[in-house]
């Protein structure tokens, strides 16, 4: 019995034991299939990491590094190895060669090529073609691999360059600098970059083999404690090219240049050697806005050790102490070779060919055509927000002007013989080649005894003229009345556009234009060369002048209506003295050669300026906008001329040719007749009225009492002119058959004119009577009983118009009886249909005949011509006249319309 439980707990045992075996053999099985997986999945993240994260990465990274040193993990870190390898080697079969490649076309020439074959060439790039978007610094290599492939930094209007060195590598990373330099200014024409270096540490010293660019003003060095005006100057040259050139809604001069065919400002590279130490506060925010705001304006900078944190494209390159570098361009992984510092004498000797041909084309005497655009770009400029066009060269780019919101008009000074003529006749076709006709406006005046402007209307052999000029006033010296109207005229179109702009609802002609499309607001341009004698008088042209023109100056900006001013010498107008408002507004200043008093008191640049150069400034005359500019020829032929040719072939079709006025011509009676609008009542024609419109001027001679027509003058000439007209003209108004003409000459000196006069007449088809003075009292007498039975109704109101040549002649042959006839002709022959037309040699005996029966309201119009404004004051009581007679005009009074005496231009009889 003892034996059977033994057995069975042995069996037990055996059988647990077993189990513990097998169990035991489950949880090892289980325990390795767990550490596989755990492993499987360790192996597969760290894979994974490394994959994303780069082996280099790795190892610069605490916490992956520990996973690197881990063997147990080694199978996952040889498999990504391997691959890397398998891909650079692919990489290295073709990658340097296809980045070269593409750097070729990126950087041509010294941008990109080996310095053997550029160093000591000149650039020829102008800036307005492609542009090299990239510039070599050195040779790339990854692990230290061959072949190594050229790596490149963009700079001009592309990215501003930050540089970092250490103490060891600070002459390397000089070298680097003056090395991309050199590559820039030998790709270039001189001129199209500027250079501006300033060191923190040195006066000179720095860049030594650039040094030569300064002869010639490529270069700028600044003071090391001038870091603040640095900024300052490039600051303002950020403003300037805001509000003068990017104003026609380009956002860079890199678009604009693309859109216009050329660039018209040069680019500049300021250079700042730092000692990585940060800059005062001040500064530090100058430098983030230059350096935001500068590559749309051309301004791009290169940083050597000069902190800087600023939201703007930017690329770093960071020097070792073994001087090799990382690139931005590259990433870390790519250890960048600078290329080595070029032999000192060689960059001195290419910097000297440099300035030399810099020194070249600066003498160079810039041409007119050289100013104006290419010729598929002619008229496709808009002026919108203004209008701007270059007139002359700044070391060989041109240079604008312009005349938008910020600088709404211009003053040009120079004393005679300076070029005023010569410059105006540039900016005139500079702008007329960039904006059309719909979009630009010219009223030219010449007050001066010239005909500079008179080339821009048809003439006998040229028959072409501009079709942007709307005017052209030439030889007014004597006509003040004339410049007085064309202010007016701006006046009131001012205040057309500014009626049509409240209609909808805007300000400015900008917003007209854009509210407005189909209609046609263009910019007007007022040149008025010699302007100085509009104000020459203490009288009432020069106040209502005075008025006019700082209404227009001061409210034109707005509307589109642009002043330009050109005078010898403006300090002498009386006018203007007390009223600095005036000049305020003119912001653009011209100063020619020995010009005084157009820029500010103490700018005395115009001084030393050499023929053919000018002072422009768009800051008021202040000394820090000067611009010093060389003018070209625009008076030889191929220049204006061939610019006005163009332009009449382009735009002159359906268009109506300007006015010209010519202050040496009396327009001849046709012409006025042609201009003579069609009235109710019969007008005699006396002349041509002194305004924009050149209309003529008449007076009414309807059936109403006073309504006849004076001529007061002593001499014969003109006044035989004036009545000839006068009666011709209301002949030729009266349908055939329907107008009788009394002609009386009453000296022997008229019978010539008056024969002349006759002769019109009939032609007109009217009746026609000549009375000598030996009959002219029967005639009156005859006149004066027919005026009675016409008020007592019982004669026909037939029209009869009475023409007197020296009408105080007849004393002689009047009696009494004679002169009362007369009178009474004056006085109750207009209402029934009777009309003296008279030529009195003298006020005084006019007033002789009208003391008596008649009155002075019995001439209602009348016209002197040589005589005195003293002597016509009893024609006008209660009116002061200031008149004083010169050849070829007249004063002309008609109450009916008139509430002061206006001057008219005598007309011409004579056939042409």
């Amino acid at each position: 019995m003892a034996r059977g439980p033994s057995k069975r707990r042995q069996r037990i045992a055996t059988a647990f034991d077993a189990l513990c075996v097998a169990i035991a053999r489950a949880l090892g099985a289980a325990e390795g299939a767990r550490e596989a997986a755990v492993r499987a999945h360790a192996e597969a993240m760290v894979e994974m990491w490394l994959r994303e994260e780069g082996l280099d990465a790795a190892e610069s990274d605490p916490g992956l590094r520990r996973i690197l040193a881990n063997r147990d993990l080694g199978r996952p870190i040889k498999r990504v190895e391997f691959d890397r390898k398998a891909a650079f080697r692919d990489w290295l079969a073709t990658g340097p060669g296809r980045l070269t490649q593409i750097l070729a076309e990126a950087a041509p020439g010294a941008a990109g090529g080996d310095p053997d074959e550029w160093l000591g060439q000149v650039g020829k790039i102008e800036g307005s073609g492609p542009v090299p978007s990239l510039w070599t610094i050195g040779t790339g290599r990854v692990g230290g691999a061959e072949p190594g492939f050229p790596v490149a930094v963009p700079l001009l209007d592309e990215s501003h360059l930050q540089i970092t060195s250490t103490h060891d590598s600070r002459v390397r990373a000089e070298a680097l600098v003056e090395n991309l330099l050199l590559r820039v200014m030998s790709s270039f024409r001189p001129g199209v970059v500027q250079l501006h270096v300033w060191d923190v540490g040195r006066f000179t010293g720095s860049l030594p083999g650039l040094y030569p660019l300064t002869r010639t003003g490529l270069l700028t060095v600044h003071d090391p404690g001038m870091l603040e005006e640095l900024l300052e100057e490039l600051s303002d040259r950020i403003r300037r090219v805001h509000t003068r050139v990017l104003v026609d809604g380009h956002p860079s001069l890199r678009v604009m240049a693309e859109t216009v065919g050329g660039r018209t400002e040069p680019w500049v590279v300021a250079v700042l050697l730092g000692n990585r130490s940060a800059l005062k506060d001040a500064e530090h925010r100058q430098l983030q806005r230059v350096a935001r705001d500068g590559l749309a304006c051309g301004i791009q900078l290169v940083l050597l050790d000069v902190p800087l944190t600023v939201n703007a494209p930017i690329e770093t390159i960071r020097l070792a102490d073994s001087g090799i570098a990382t690139s931005s361009m590259t990433g870390q992984y790519v250890a960048v070779e600078p290329d080595p510092p070029l032999p000192q004498s060689e960059v001195t000797r290419a910097a000297h060919a440099i300035a030399d041909e810099h020194e070249r084309w600066r003498s160079r005497i810039g041409t007119f055509a050289d100013l104006l655009p290419p010729r598929d770009k002619w008229g496709e400029s808009r002026s919108v927000s203004g209008l701007h066009a270059p007139v002359g060269f700044t070391d060989g780019l041109p240079s604008q002007v312009a005349l938008a919101d910020a600088s709404p008009h211009a003053l040009i000074g120079g004393p005679s013989g300076s070029g005023k003529t010569n410059l105006l006749l540039t900016m005139i076709s500079s702008m007329a080649a960039r904006y059309g006709p719909d979009e630009l406006e010219f009223y030219l005046l010449d007050f001066k005894e010239g005909v500079s402007f008179a080339q821009f209307a048809p003439g006998r052999r040229d028959k072409t003229w501009l079709p942007h000029a709307r005017l052209i006033g030439v030889n007014i010296n004597t006509d003040r009345e004339f410049g007085l109207a064309l202010l007016q005229f701006l006046s009131d179109e001012m205040r057309r556009r500014a009626e049509a702009a409240k209609a909808h609802e805007v300000t400015k002609l900008e917003e007209l234009r854009r509210e407005d499309p189909d209609g046609r607001w263009p910019r007007i341009v007022a040149v008025i060369d010699e302007f100085q004698y509009l104000f020459a008088e203490r009288d009432a042209v020069t106040r209502q002048a005075t008025l006019l023109l700082e209404d227009v100056a001061r409210r034109g900006r707005s509307q589109g209506i642009h002043l330009v001013l050109a005078s010898q010498d403006v300090s002498g107008i009386e006018a203007f003295w007390g009223r600095p408002a005036i000049f305020e507004q003119f912001v653009l200043r011209i100063a020619l050669p020995r010009a005084r008093r157009v820029l500010a008191e103490l700018n005395d640049a115009t001084l030393g300026l050499p023929r053919w150069h000018a002072v422009i400034n768009h800051e008021s005359g202040i000394t820090h906008g000067n611009e010093v500019v060389r003018i070209p020829d625009a008076t030889g032929k191929g220049s204006v001329d061939e610019v006005q040719r163009i332009l009449h072939d382009s735009y002159a079709e359906g268009r109506r040719e300007p006015r010209l006025f010519d202050g040496s011509r009396s327009p001849h009676l046709s012409e006025l007749l042609a201009v003579l609008p069609a009235r109710n009542a019969p007008h005699a024609l006396v002349g041509q009225c002194i305004e924009v419109a050149g209309s003529a001027a008449a007076v009414a001679l309807p059936d109403a009492p006073g309504r006849n027509l004076g001529v007061l003058a002593s001499g014969l000439r003109e006044a035989v002119q004036v009545l000839g007209a006068a009666a011709a003209s209301l002949a030729g108004q009266h349908v055939r058959d329907t107008l009788d003409v009394v002609i009386a000459p009453l000296i022997a000196e008229a019978t010539e004119p008056a024969e002349r006069l006759a002769e019109r007449v009939a032609g007109a088809g009217q009746r026609v009577e000549t009375v000598r003075l030996d009959g002219f009292r029967a005639r009156v007498e005859a006149l004066a009983q027919e005026v009675t039975e016409r008020l007592a109704g019982t004669a026909s109101r037939h029209p009869v118009a009475l023409v007197l040549y020296a009408a105080d002649a007849a004393e002689t042959a009047l009696d009494r009886a004679g002169t009362e006839a007369l009178r009474k002709i004056l006085h109750f022959g207009p209402e029934t249909g009777v009309h003296v037309l008279g030529w009195w040699r003298s006020p005084a005996r006019l007033k002789a005949l009208l003391m008596m029966g008649a009155s002075p309201d019995d001439l209602g119009a009348w016209v002197a011509l040589d005589v005195q404004g003293s002597e016509v004051q009893p024609l006008v009581p209660g009116m002061f006249v200031t008149w004083s007679p010169r050849p070829g005009r007249g004063l002309l009074f008609d109450r009916a319309q008139h509430t002061q005496p206006v001057v008219v231009i005598v007309p011409s009889l004579e056939d042409r």
